[in-house]
């Protein structure tokens, strides 16, 4: 069901902003494809997902371009972060949201938190990994891995204590669903999670060019590649990541499931997201429908992916998505 939405004028602002840059990147495709993006970008841009019109069920914007035009070094995603939120017996697991390099949580989850606060999950979210005052300007996961694996293991602390729940599930995209794994695996994360899912994860890391590519993205933010220690720790073959994957890609106790695209243009090469050990699924979007040409910036956008992470989190209520198109950056 397609839903206008109420403009602000700082949205409409940032909305030509990104349409201008989007333009730009429009040219750089291939001639065969780019009149399939043109259009689907068009309708995209104009929608989104929305659930019945009950006063409990927030919209869902499957839009990457509208979702990144939110951000904010401090407001929460829609649905997130009630902290008076009591676990349910259908999702006895709160979800902890944890965005990626250069992100926050306001501009990451603006699909993925209401989607599942509507499912009547308890959800919260965290900013992490400022550093040199960057998240002053809402530009976060830049900071040393293992102090932002620190701040995730003090956020869970306090939702697990809030809401009395045994244990927690954790949604990363990029960064977020990479460096959990140091929390699981070194700073005793795995009593505290039943399943990470990741989509898009650094898990194996990317070349610089691609971590250029995602700056490119987030205003403000390539001028931080200078002081920027999650960059350089997420470089393929970089000493911070030998040491997470050594001894094992995965710890005991905990099911991870992480969803890829093909076009992944900043994990490179894409299958360089996918880990190998016990308890883990990889799931390549494409495999399942053609028409998902999503990104790396895409996924959280994605609606594909966005339900193979509810299977992921309640594999006895398994999601089964329509195979309709989904487009770089602006998702679908």
């Amino acid at each position: 069901m397609l839903n206008k939405l109420s403009y602000k004028p700082r949205h409409i602002r940032r909305l030509g902003v990104i349409y201008l840059f989007l333009g730009r990147k429009v040219k750089d495709m291939s001639r065969s494809l780019a009149p399939l993006f043109a259009a689907l970008l068009a309708a995209a841009c104009f929608a989104t997902n929305a659930g019945s019109a009950s006063a409990h069920t927030l919209p869902v914007v499957y839009n990457g371009v509208l979702g990144y035009a939110q951000t904010h070094p401090t407001a929460s995603p829609p649905g997130a972060n009630d902290w008076s939120c009591q676990p349910s017996a259908a999702h006895p697991r709160p979800v902890v949201l944890v965005h990626g390099t250069f992100a926050d949580r306001s501009n990451s989850w603006q699909a993925i938190s209401p989607l599942l606060h509507n499912r009547g999950y308890c959800v919260f979210a965290l900013n992490y990994g400022a550093h040199n005052g960057s998240g002053a300007i809402g530009v976060y996961g830049v900071g040393d891995i293992s102090d932002s694996a620190a701040e995730l293991d003090s956020f869970v602390d306090q939702v697990l204590a809030a809401t009395g729940a045994a244990e927690v599930d954790l949604v990363g995209h990029s960064q977020g669903g990479m460096m959990p794994r140091y929390y699981l695996k070194n700073l005793g994360g795995a009593a505290e999670v039943n399943t990470l899912v990741g989509l898009s994860s650094s898990n194996h890391g990317t070349t610089l060019h691609g971590l250029f590519t995602l700056g490119s993205y987030f205003p403000g933010s390539n001028s931080l590649f200078g002081t920027c220690p999650a960059c350089e720790q997420q470089e393929a073959g970089s000493p911070f990541l030998t040491q997470l994957n050594a001894g094992g890609e995965t710890v005991p106790g905990v099911s991870y499931t992480v969803i890829q695209t093909r076009y992944d243009q900043v994990v490179t090469p894409y299958t360089s997201a996918f880990l190998s050990g016990p308890g883990v699924s990889n799931i390549l979007l494409q495999s399942q429908c053609v028409l998902d040409l999503g990104d790396h910036l895409s996924m959280p956008y994605d609606h594909i992916a966005a339900a193979d992470m509810l299977t992921a989190l309640d594999p006895s209520a398994p999601a089964k998505p329509a195979c309709t198109p989904v487009v770089p950056l602006a998702g679908g």
